[in-house]
């Protein structure tokens, strides 16, 4: 039973809630997932460790929204301009800046586990927007940085055909698994907004850039 493989028509009925909702969650990277081709799939055993996790946290800490300050985890050094065409090339390359962040203890690891998380499954999240993101055990606080991309990123699998030209890159604690969700979600739907999205892509120093993320 353990290796069963489900739908998310059965994760659905499963946990009793909408497939719209299922789908959201495995887009945003909320929920164990995998894609085969352009089908999303859930392991059961991945899914009930899941849910487990959420009914042993407090309420407070799965339906409170914690407020996402951009400022926080997020500094100018930390925003590069990306001239690669591949997305390998252009994580390994946003990773090993945002390994100099003093929160990151383990940079290899860093790179080593968002490019596994990567092939297990796309980041992309449509509009040109991918979010690399890992919780390990050698990060200390939820820290990010961002790619701006000069060139299509061609080889991210996207849901809308839309080639990647803005990485979100965001590293988190173990223990920060619902700040973490919360910031994917939070960056999910600000940049759901195009003229931020131009705004970024049109922008020439990470000065500029910073300023328009941290905006309200």
């Amino acid at each position: 039973m353990e290796d069963d493989i489900l739908t998310i028509e059965e994760v659905a009925k499963y946990l009793r809630v909408s497939e719209r909702t299922v789908y959201d969650w495995a887009q945003k990277g909320e929920i164990p997932s995998g894609k085969i081709g352009t089908v999303w799939r859930f392991k059961k055993s991945e899914i009930e460790k899941w849910v487990n996790e959420r009914l042993s946290s407090t309420s407070k800490s799965v339906d409170i929204p914690q407020q996402v300050k951009v400022r926080n985890i997020l500094s100018p050094e930390r925003i590069i301009y990306i001239n690669h065409s591949t997305k390998h090339d252009a994580i390994v390359e946003l990773a090993t800046n945002l390994g100099t962040a003093p929160q990151i203890k383990n940079g290899k690891e860093l790179i080593t586990e968002l490019l596994k998380r990567e092939e297990l499954m796309s980041t992309a999240i449509g509009r040109g927007i991918a979010i690399p993101h890992v919780r390990l055990s050698s990060v200390t606080d939820l820290v990010m940085s961002v790619g701006i991309c000069k060139n299509d990123l061609i080889d991210f699998q996207t849901i809308d055909d839309t080639p990647v030209r803005l990485l979100i890159m965001i590293a988190a604690a173990y223990n920060q698994h619902s700040y973490y969700l919360q910031t994917l979600s939070f960056f999910s739907s600000k940049l759901k907004n195009r003229e931020i999205r131009d705004a970024l892509l049109n922008s020439t120093n990470p000065m500029d850039a910073y300023n328009i993320l941290i905006a309200e």
